[in-house]
């Protein structure tokens, strides 16, 4: 039986790249911007990923902040985040 390093080499650096992306979305009691990758939200006529349409940020360990930079934009964010059932509860207070 014959092996191909490089057929291996490609197939573990994707296990491993599967493998860094289901540690990045693990709940460790800390909050991770991570947790809001698969959100996409429908604004200027396609689908951006929402870190594109303001800043996402972890001030406290367990509190995440998205500041987003078009007010005309929040509604669709709120959608956006609405549809993708992240488990988190946004907070209505800006």
């Amino acid at each position: 039986m014959t092996y191909d390093k490089n057929e291996i080499k490609r197939r573990m650096d994707g296990a491993i790249d599967n493998l860094a992306k289901e540690f990045g979305g693990l709940r460790t009691g800390r909050a991770s911007v991570s947790c809001f990758d698969p959100v996409v939200v429908e604004v200027y006529g396609s689908k951006m990923p929402l870190n594109q349409l303001g800043t996402v940020s972890v001030p406290e360990p367990r509190m995440l902040s998205v500041q987003i930079w078009d007010a005309g934009n929040v509604k669709a964010a709120e959608k956006g985040y609405s549809r993708c059932g992240t488990g988190a509860k946004p907070d209505a207070g800006g």
